[in-house]
């Protein structure tokens, strides 16, 4: 067993905590594949020091478990014992592939001087943002509120009842370091001072700061109450929620679009920046050609820059830049998961062979790199990663020089030669465009180029692999997977790929099995155990996947697990006067209670959520999902008329509420196979139908899967023939065989509102 000491200026350990210590870092330390703890503390192999965090799962807590500091997670353990020795809480959140979070810890809490100081006189408390969004946003809201911008590491100085008085981001470790006027350890004596000296002023600011909390996360109005009858036909429409509102939505991003480089006028560049989905949509419900030049333009540039791994696909979180050449260099599974889908949407829309080649080349990775054993999907990979000078510096593992493509390819002496066209086609030169190296793009993007280019491509990456890689963020949370599981389902569904549909149901029987250990989904699992339950994105983001996933595969337990998620959504997180909280009835009581109200680089779960009620009704045709929708309608009423650009997800939601939605059901002769309507089911893969449901069976299949979908409930395939049907509310049009038929029955236009 390890020896453990005591962390300096820290309360003794004792002995019973001391050997659980010891305990863990060697259960750590036999595991196959060996352990390397994250600090430059070291005697030896061996760490110096050990903390709390040690018992902990999470890849960012781990991160932290040898920083000389005392760290505890979040618990009332820890809030106790800070009223036990009547100090202030310091509260540190971010996540694993965190850059600024990795450079602090580096700076400060890796910093014996540092961790004696917040030993002695705080409780020091690390919390992964990824397990605990609920943590996150409320606290995130305090550091807004209080300064006008927030991002990680979030660091908050909070009272032993966990009431915010002070916070910020990242902090350089003293006066004068980065330009700094007061540097962290400077912070932590002045706060502490004041917390002793002045508790008025103190109460006064954490008070305020609760206020200003709840004002943002808790709204005191559900907005207008929704009207009309729940049980009428047709589309629903709430009388402050009119269509319009898509098309100036639009309009908006008509006037700051960047005519040359797509996205938004602005750096950095997010690829949530531009609702590129809701603009394939804008331009399916009006034919407008601008905005579908706005959707593409911008799908093709990120694909063209720096913003996309041009060796190994999939996208890096965001561009530095406005050119989308200059990423920081993290990939998220969840930035990957949404733009598979709309890349694969594009295709849909436009028959683009570039736009299907990104979304295979995104799943692709995911498969490759981003797969756990088990069928679910890891969370990240670090911007950071070790260079051939041995430093960690960001974007080391993705960026080239001149000679390193020359070496592996070889110098090409004439200019038609292979090496040559690799280095015109991603823009290599001498000089390099990142710090004296290149990060490969496209400035003329050609599809014949590309091809001529796969076995140079094949040739880079297996050097690349070679390279210590980025930190991998292991856990697997619901939320992410969800939006996975649908990138996978409707990729495999638009591009005829059996194997992407056999990768969603392999992720979906995962979180279905082992993140609902006893029945609740759980947020995170890592290392055999689920974390803590799942928060209303978990539960969302997943029925959207399983729903999707049933639209791929047509496989009924998949929409019967949908449909119970969805109703335990309902049952634990819904707003009896419309939308739903974030946390459930059981979560741990914080000092507000958000209802999510604003899309990110993800989806809020009440965008998700809002959509997965309308695609249910569809269905089922319960009139209880349609009701759910108009309440939810009414909820966000104001943030929508107020400020639409908050909520674009939402906005899809509208787009599918405001129009005609598609009933479309495929039968096929029993004893036959889905092969048979193969003609039928390509046409349905080919054609860009936002707004349907979806459902397919052999006649012998019908009968109990009409018990859930009701609109396929009647149907037969005539005269021993695939037949396929297209209703609208349950009218439906003549039943057709030949897939042309079945094309023009899809590609009629919309009916106006």
């Amino acid at each position: 067993m390890s020896r453990v000491r005591d962390l300096p200026e820290a309360p003794p350990l004792g002995q019973p905590l001391a050997d659980a210590l010891g305990a863990a870092l060697a259960d750590k330390r036999a595991a196959p594949g060996g352990y390397r703890p994250r600090t430059h503390h070291l005697e030896g192999d061996a760490p110096k020091f050990t903390n709390r965090l040690i018992f902990q799962s999470s890849p960012y807590l781990l991160q932290h478990a040898h920083n000389p500091v005392d760290w505890r997670p979040w618990g009332d353990e820890a809030f106790e014992e800070a009223r036990r020795l009547e100090r202030p809480v310091f509260l540190s959140i971010g996540y694993a592939t965190c850059h600024w979070c990795h450079v602090m810890e580096a700076e400060s809490f890796e910093d014996e001087e540092i961790a004696a100081f917040m030993n002695g006189h705080y409780l020091c408390i690390k919390v992964d943002r990824e397990e605990r969004p609920d943590l996150d946003a409320v606290y995130m809201s305090a550091v807004q509120a209080l300064t006008g911008s927030g991002g990680w590491p979030m660091s908050v100085w909070l009272t032993p009842t966990r009431e915010p008085f002070f916070g910020g981001t990242y902090f350089p470790p003293r006066e004068g370091a980065r330009g700094a006027r007061h540097g962290f350890l400077e912070l932590l004596a002045n706060i502490h001072q004041t917390y002793l000296g002045d508790r008025a002023r103190v109460g006064q600011a954490a008070e305020s700061l609760v206020r200003a909390v709840r004002a943002q996360m808790e709204p005191t109005a559900a907005g207008s109450a929704a009207t009309g009858d729940a049980n009428a036909v047709g589309p629903i429409v709430d009388p402050v929620l009119d269509p319009i509102l898509l098309d100036q939505t639009t309009a908006v991003f008509q006037r700051i679009f960047d005519e040359v480089y797509g996205g938004v006028r602005r750096a950095p560049k997010f690829p949530s920046n531009l609702p590129v989905r809701l603009l394939l949509r804008g331009h399916h419900r009006t034919g407008d050609a601008e905005t579908l030049r706005m959707a593409t333009v911008t799908l093709e540039k990120m694909a063209a820059g720096g913003l996309y791994d041009q060796i190994g696909g999939g996208f890096h979180r965001y561009s530095t830049d406005a050119h989308w050449l200059v990423p920081h260099f993290e990939k998220m599974l969840y930035d990957n998961a949404l733009l598979a889908v709309a890349y694969a949407e594009a295709f849909q829309v436009t028959g683009r062979a570039d736009f299907a080649r990104v979304t295979r080349e995104t799943l692709d990775y995911l498969l490759r790199e981003m797969t756990a054993p088990a069928g679910g999907f890891y969370s990240a990979t670090d911007a950071d990663s070790v260079g051939p000078d041995g430093e960690s510096s960001e974007g080391a593992f993705f960026v080239w020089s001149k000679q390193e493509v020359e070496a592996v390819l070889g110098a090409s002496p004439d200019a038609g030669g292979e090496t040559t066209r690799f280095l015109d086609h991603y823009g290599v030169t001498s000089s390099g465009n990142f710090e004296g190296a290149n990060i490969l793009h496209v400035a003329h993007p050609d599809e014949t180029a590309w091809a001529a280019l796969a076995a140079a491509r094949a040739a880079l990456y297996a050097m690349r692999a070679r390279r210590a890689p980025p930190l991998r963020d292991e856990k697997i949370l619901a939320a992410w997977n969800g939006l996975a599981i649908s990138a996978f389902a409707v990729g495999g569904r638009v591009l005829g790929e059996a194997r992407y549909i056999d990768a969603a149901a392999r992720a979906a029987g995962f979180a279905l099995a082992e993140m609902r250990p006893s029945g609740r989904l759980g947020r995170s699992w890592k290392d055999g155990r689920a974390g803590a339950p799942g928060f209303l994105d978990d539960h969302a983001f997943l029925t959207a996947g399983l729903l999707d996933l049933y639209e791929a595969s047509f496989d009924r337990r998949w929409l019967e697990a949908a449909l119970d998620l969805a109703g335990e959504t309902e049952r634990r997180f819904a707003d009896p006067t419309g939308g739903w909280f974030m946390t459930a009835d059981d979560h741990e009581r914080l000092i507000a209670r958000e209802k999510p109200v604003q899309d990110g680089a993800e989806p809020s779960g009440t965008s998700v959520a809002l959509l997965n009620a309308l695609r249910m009704q569809t269905f089922t045709g319960d009139d209880r999902w349609r009701a759910v929708a108009q309440r939810a309608f009414a909820s966000l009423a104001g943030v929508l008329r107020e400020n639409p650009l908050a909520l674009t997800e939402a906005l899809l939601a509208l787009d599918y509420a405001t129009d005609e939605a598609r009933e479309i059901a495929v039968v096929w002769p029993s004893g036959a196979t889905s092969s048979a309507a193969e003609p039928l089911l390509e046409v349905l893969r080919g054609t860009f139908i936002p707004n349907r449901a979806i459902a397919a069976a052999s006649e012998t299949d019908v009968a109990p899967l009409g018990r859930l979908v009701p609109f396929i409930a009647d149907k037969i395939a005539i005269d021993g023939r695939p037949t396929a049907y297209v209703c609208v509310h349950g009218r439906c049009d003549l039943p057709v065989h030949d897939p042309q038929s079945l094309r023009d029955l899809l590609t009629q236009p919309r009916v106006p509102i």
